[in-house]
């Protein structure tokens, strides 16, 4: 066998290969993409769930009320955002309890 035919053939093996290799790769990029996508879809479903911001969110799913920090991680989609002014007026008037995880009584200085 000449050399130039030798050569040919080892470079149609290469790209034979080269092809293989490269499908391989787009089947992991698509499994990629397929995985970034749902993880994108999980953490746009979270943030929809979230209680809007706020330093303070009054939940009313309860009975007594709870009054939360803004940074309580037993928030809870439905909460609404409360003023300082509201939360304390909230926790003194009576109704409104505060969250035994999050202490807001003690941050805004009310004691029970």
């Amino acid at each position: 066998m000449s050399e130039s035919v030798e050569r040919v053939e080892m470079l149609r093996f290469l790209l034979r290969v080269q092809e293989r290799d490269l499908a391989r790769t787009r089947r992991w990029l698509d499994e990629a993409e397929r995985a970034a996508a749902a993880e994108q879809r999980r953490e746009e479903q979270a943030a929809a769930r979230r209680p809007p911001a706020g330093d303070w969110l009054l939940d009313s799913r309860h009975r007594p009320q709870l009054l939360h920090q803004g940074w309580c991680w037993e928030l809870a989609a439905g909460m609404q955002p409360i003023t300082r002014a509201q939360a304390l007026e909230a926790l003194t008037a009576g109704g409104v309890e505060p969250c035994p995880a999050c202490h807001p009584d003690a941050e805004l200085g009310v004691l029970g």
